[in-house]
C-alpha cells in the first residue's frame, strides 16, 4: 500500500509540475486573457500570438522571447473593433526595436538591435476584436 500511494503522489507531482510549466514552445496563457483561449508559441526565432473573440480587456502581457538574429519582422492580421492595442519589442539590451497598434495587415521589421532574449510586451485597453501577429527573427 504505501508503494502505490508513493506512486500516486509521484504521479499527482508530475501532473502538478506539467501544469505550471507547460510543455514544448508554448507559453501558457496569461490569466487576462485565458478565458479567450489564446494560442501562443514561443519558440526560438519564431513567435505566435493570437486570441479569438477577445471581449473588453484591458491588460499587459510580457513574453522573453529568444531572437537569435538583430531583427525581427512582424506580421501583422488583427481584426480590432474596438480599444486601443500595442505590441513592443525590446532587444536583449532592452532597447526598444518596434512599437505599433495592432494592425489588420502588414510585415513591418523592427530597428536593428542586440540577438538574444528580447522582450514581447503587448498592451491592451478596453479592446474587442481578434488579435494576431507574429514575430520571425530576420
Amino acid at each position: 500500500m504505501k508503494t502505490r500511494n508513493a506512486i500516486l503522489a509521484g504521479v499527482s507531482i508530475l501532473a502538478i509540475a506539467l501544469a505550471v510549466l507547460g510543455c514544448g514552445g508554448s507559453t501558457p496563457p496569461p490569466a487576462p486573457l485565458s478565458q479567450f483561449q489564446p494560442q501562443i508559441a514561443n519558440n526560438p526565432d519564431n513567435f505566435q500570438f493570437q486570441a479569438t473573440a477577445v471581449q473588453n480587456v484591458t491588460a499587459i502581457v510580457q513574453y522573453i522571447w529568444s531572437n537569435s538574429g538583430t531583427q525581427a519582422s512582424i506580421n501583422h492580421s488583427s481584426a480590432v473593433d474596438s480599444g486601443t492595442t500595442v505590441v513592443q519589442l525590446f532587444d536583449a539590451n532592452n532597447v526598444e526595436v518596434y512599437s505599433s497598434a495592432l494592425l489588420a495587415s502588414g510585415t513591418p521589421a523592427t530597428s536593428a538591435g542586440t540577438a538574444g532574449n528580447w522582450k514581447i510586451k503587448v498592451t491592451l485597453t478596453n479592446v474587442y476584436g481578434t488579435l494576431n501577429f507574429r514575430a520571425q527573427m530576420m
